[in-house]
C-alpha cells in the first residue's frame, strides 16, 4: 500500500460538506468515486478535517492508499480526475508521502478566511456573506487580537459535539479590507466544529456596537455557547491553508 496526499479546492455550495453523509452528496463521496474510476481500485480518502454544508475550501488535503502501483503518470491522473470531477471540485497535486502520514492528525496549523461583502454583489453570491450594515473594523480587530490569549473555545463550539478537548491555540486573527470585501483570517493549531462561524458572528456583534471588544474574553470564560453570537452563514467561510511538518512528504 502506497500512501498519497491529494490537494484540492472546492466550492461547497452544492454539497452537504466534506464528509460522507446519508442525506446528500459530499465532496468525499464524489472524490472517492472519481479516484476509484481513474486508478481502477476501491479508494477511500481521509480528509484534513470536516467542512460543513456550504463551506468552501481554497486549499484542502486528504490522504488515500493505493494498493497497486499504477502505470498512469500522476500528471495524467490529475488531468483525468479534473475531467470527470464536477466543476466545483479541482485537484491540484497528488504526492507520495510516508506510510504513516495522516492528513488530519499530522496537520500542525490550519487557516480559515471569512469574507463579508458590504454591498450586494451578484458575483459573490454563495461565496461571501452579503452584509450591508456598517461595521467598526477597528473594534473587531481589537477583539480578534484578544483571541490569541484564549485557550478554551467551548463558548464558540457546536453544542453536543464529541470533542475530547475544546482547547485550541490561535496563532493569528485579524480583519483586513480587500478590494470591496472585509476578510477575517484566523490560524490555529486546531478548530472545533462551527468555531470560526461562531467567532465571526460574535465579532460582527462587536462591529455593530452591540458588544465591547473586551467582552469576547468574558464570553470565552463563560464556557457556554449561548453567550457567543449567532453563527455567521456558511457561504462566507473558506478553509485556505494547512501546514504539515516537511518530513512526511519524503517517500
Amino acid at each position: 500500500m502506497v500512501r498519497h496526499f491529494i490537494e484540492l479546492s472546492y466550492n461547497g455550495k452544492d454539497f452537504v460538506g466534506w464528509q460522507f453523509q446519508k442525506n446528500g452528496i459530499s465532496i468525499q463521496e464524489v472524490l472517492n468515486k472519481s479516484l476509484s474510476t481513474i486508478f481502477q481500485e476501491d479508494i477511500e480518502t481521509v480528509g484534513c478535517g470536516r467542512t460543513d454544508a456550504g463551506v468552501h475550501a481554497s486549499y484542502f488535503v486528504a490522504h488515500f492508499d493505493m494498493e497497486n502501483p499504477h502505470s498512469l503518470e500522476i500528471g495524467k491522473a490529475i488531468y483525468k480526475l479534473n475531467r470527470i470531477l464536477p466543476r466545483s471540485i479541482a485537484v491540484s497535486t497528488i504526492t507520495v508521502v510516508q506510510a504513516g502520514a495522516h492528513a488530519r492528525f499530522d496537520a500542525c496549523e490550519r487557516t480559515y478566511r471569512y469574507i463579508i461583502s458590504p454591498k450586494k454583489n451578484p458575483f459573490l453570491t454563495d461565496m461571501a456573506y452579503q452584509f450591508s450594515l456598517p461595521l467598526d473594523m477597528d473594534k473587531m480587530n481589537i477583539a480578534a487580537g484578544l483571541l490569541l490569549s484564549i485557550s478554551d473555545f467551548t463558548s464558540f463550539a457546536k453544542l453536543h459535539s464529541d470533542n475530547k478537548t475544546n482547547i485550541c491555540r490561535v496563532i493569528k486573527a485579524e480583519w483586513t479590507q480587500e478590494a470591496d470585501t472585509l476578510v477575517f483570517t484566523i490560524s490555529a493549531d486546531r478548530f472545533l466544529r462551527n468555531m470560526v462561524r461562531a467567532i465571526v458572528g460574535t465579532l460582527i456583534d462587536i462591529g455593530l456596537g452591540k458588544l465591547e471588544p473586551e467582552s469576547i474574553i468574558e464570553i470565552a470564560e463563560a464556557e457556554n455557547r449561548n453567550f457567543a453570537g449567532s453563527s455567521a452563514p456558511a457561504e462566507g467561510l473558506f478553509l485556505s491553508n494547512i501546514v504539515y511538518p516537511s518530513p512526511i512528504f519524503k517517500p
